[in-house]
């Protein structure tokens, strides 16, 4: 049985995929199509735009203005027509460069194109009111060096820990609370350091009416059942004494409806939140994430809401916390992620924003310069599919990371993952194969992104029943508790601990070429190499023993599973036992 990985569904379902290309090129659009994404001082910034459909446009104009500077018009060129066979129709693509900026402008912009009337890019308004803003901000500003080191645990606050001597609660649904503290990750910060993990990301934290969190009602303090602001300080230096980055889960799009805000603008016709929030037919009819009228949408316009979380990011950041994993951050717009970045750069310049951005590669790249990088599920998806339920071939996986990693600059952060608490847990999807597991780990801990762990994933955390029931997700399945002590797989917890700490030994794991060196229907191996040296990861997928050769290599010796190594006509031949793969260094 595959079980259903569908949170993948959008980018992978043919009808889904076939509306998402034609809403991509249908009438003007922009899509944040800049050269160079990450502007740095004084340079010129090319902007491609594409116009497609019924009216005949005749001119494109960008209008654009540097913070607290005049505006300026630029007419932008058509350069070339194709043809879209998706589309069904002609796709004119226009181009024009904007001048250079000096470092810490935030240049701020809308496109527009003209037939009888303008239609404003993406959105296709009418009005320049009601445009899509973009915006970039000029900065010398790479992906901070500890993010690149980075080894994550993601802690999912509600299952981790209650506390020394405290039982987990015993809820009448998955949906409740099983009473996971911040006091209980302090009191397992040993475990984490001691398993290597550099930097530690915590599932919301902020005040909210669920177990997850997604849905806050205060951006400014803790949830109750989690602890106290004054718990959270004490976390925030016990880790950071352990050498152990804190990275908090930031959810800008929506709010709770219990957010004292949503409950003003509701209720009073004069709240000064009414802007908070966009109003289809007030007080009953509002935006909502994905119609769940519990998430009311922020209004994230330049205004107050946006002033809010941005305020809140720079409260965070001055305390201690080292970055954010920004929560369904394709919602909010370009143009306030922007803010986002320099709110949080010149509050902490060393801090680390990664975005949750399920869609294409192209579109992940369009975050470039508005935060660090985005999360890998691109990658998460091939190693589930090779690894996990066994539909990919050694050569189906190898063709997808030799383009995966061609297509994104090394510059842009991709944390990578084998899974998480919105999808069917690992072990789950393997059958209970905790072999495959081990082979999975592999791979992500030799290729370049810094690698995630969800809490319980290296220990044997499994689950009972598949997430999607009926066409229904029910999310909590994959968020039981966190085993402990005797509870744990130990072989499984050994390997992911032996893995980080190879990773750490071997830093040219972070950005070396990859090569590579061998590929059967079951087996497959590849080199990462740099001047200081060179690791080998090797991998048998049969349910038999296989035997490689691995040509013109020195003697390596495998450091995680001992598999025998012999020199032989010039390499080295690899004897791997079923289901089991070698770190050759």
């Amino acid at each position: 049985m595959s079980y259903n990985d569908n949170i993948f569904g959008t980018l992978f379902d043919p009808e889904t995929r076939l509306a998402m290309h034609q809403a991509g090129l249908a009438g003007v659009r922009h899509l944040n199509r800049r050269n160079p994404l990450d502007v740095k001082p004084n340079q010129p910034v090319e902007l491609t735009v594409t116009t497609s459909g019924p009216q005949p446009f005749d001119r494109l104009t960008c209008w654009f203005q540097p913070e607290n500077g005049l505006e300026a018009a630029l007419d932008l060129t058509p350069v070339n027509v194709t043809w879209d066979n998706a589309l069904g129709g002609y796709l004119r693509t226009w181009q024009g460069i904007l001048p250079p900026q000096p470092a810490g402008t935030m240049l701020h912009y809308r496109i527009a194109a003209h037939s009888d009337e303008w239609v404003y890019a993406d959105n296709q308004s009418a009005t320049a009111a009601d445009a899509t803003r973009f915006a970039y901000w000029v900065a010398d500003d790479p992906v901070p060096a500890w993010a690149r080191e980075a080894v994550v645990y993601h802690v999912f606050v509600d299952r981790f820990y209650p506390g020394e001597g405290l039982p987990w609660k015993n809820p009448e649904t998955l949906a409740g609370f099983y009473g996971g503290t911040l006091r209980g990750v302090i009191q397992k910060l040993d475990y984490i350091g001691e398993m290597g993990f550099t930097a530690l990301w915590l599932s919301p934290i902020f005040p909210s009416l669920t177990h997850h969190g997604y849905d806050a009602m205060d951006y400014f303090s803790i949830e109750p059942r989690f602890g106290t602001l004054e718990d959270f300080k004490e976390l925030l230096a016990e880790a950071h004494a352990r050498g152990i980055r804190i990275i908090l889960d930031f959810v800008a799009n929506h709010c709770s409806e219990q957010h004292p805000a949503f409950q003003s603008a509701k209720t009073d016709p004069n709240s000064p939140y009414r802007d908070w929030f966009t109003w289809l037919n007030w007080p009953d009819d509002y935006a909502t994430y994905f119609g769940v009228r519990e998430l009311p949408e922020l209004n994230l316009k330049p205004g107050p809401a946006r002033d809010y979380l941005l305020k809140s990011a720079r409260f965070w950041l001055a305390m201690g916390v080292d970055g954010f994993r920004l929560d369904y951050a394709y919602g909010p717009s370009h143009d306030f992620w922007a803010d986002f970045r320099r709110a949080c750069r010149e509050t902490r310049p060393d801090c680390w924003t990664f975005g949750e951005i399920i869609h294409t590669p192209e579109t992940q790249l369009s975050y470039a310069g508005t935060m660090d990088g985005t999360l890998d599920f691109l990658l998460c998806r091939a190693l589930r599919e090779t690894f996990g339920h066994g539909n990919w071939s050694p050569a189906r996986f190898e063709a997808t990371l030799v383009e995966h990693e061609a297509f994104f600059p090394a510059n842009f952060s991709r944390p990578a993952f084998l899974d998480n608490h919105d999808m069917n847990r690992f072990l789950f999807i393997a059958r209970g194969n905790v072999a495959r597991v081990k082979l999975a780990a592999l791979a992500l801990f030799t290729l370049s992104g810094p690698p995630i762990i969800y809490n319980g994933t290296e220990a044997g955390v499994t689950q009972e029943r598949p997430i999607h029931q009926n066409d229904f997700g029910i999310f909590e399945e994959a968020r039981l508790p966190m085993k402990w002590d005797a509870e744990q797989d130990a072989g499984l917890r050994e390997t992911f601990r032996r893995l980080i700490a190879l990773r750490r030994e071997h830093p040219l794991l972070l950005a070396s070429p990859r090569r590579l060196l061998h590929l059967d229907d079951q087996t497959f191996a590849y080199a990462r190499e740099s001047a200081a040296g060179m690791v080998v990861a090797a991998f048998n997928l049969s349910a038999e023993p296989r035997r490689i050769f691995l040509p013109g290599l020195p003697l390596l010796n495998d450091a995680l599973n001992n598999c025998p190594v012999t020199p032989e006509n010039g390499g080295l031949t690899l004897d791997l036992p079923a289901q089991t793969g070698a770190f050759l260094a």
